[in-house]
């Protein structure tokens, strides 16, 4: 199985030694911890924890679609949140974007991300084509 690197300029560059995703062909694609950072800018939305989330799943959704796949291809999400009394904000923005056949998911609180972010994704979705 070839691994593809996965590149969209719809969402937001990396900003380190890393790629946006990884594909293991024809099987999972792996998508590197996205935060809410404005494609066009590279700053991050807002200071406003659902504004970062829902940013944050809009550039997940910008590399789903760079392999014509949804937020329904989503197998598993990994999210990492400075402030974990922010979980129930998490689950009602979650609601907006996932409605049935909700994927896996793990919430961890960590004590800082990358620019000061409040919240870093991770997905695992099916890539088989």
């Amino acid at each position: 199985m070839a691994k593809i690197t996965i590149f969209t300029d719809n969402a937001p560059s990396a900003i380190g030694p890393y790629s946006q995703a990884i594909c293991v062909e024809g099987s999972l694609t792996f998508t590197s911890g996205q935060i809410p950072l404005d494609p066009n800018t590279g700053n991050l939305v807002s200071e406003d924890f659902e504004e970062q989330t829902i940013q944050t799943l809009k550039n997940i959704e910008y590399i789903l679609k760079e392999r014509s796949r949804t937020l329904n291809d989503i197998i598993k999400l990994t999210v990492f949140l400075t402030d974990l009394s922010n979980f129930d904000s998490l689950n009602k923005t979650f609601s907006l974007f996932f409605k049935d056949d909700y994927p896996a998911r793990s919430v961890v609180e960590v004590s800082r991300l990358p620019k000061n972010s409040k919240i870093e994704i991770e997905a695992i979705f099916n890539d088989e084509l």
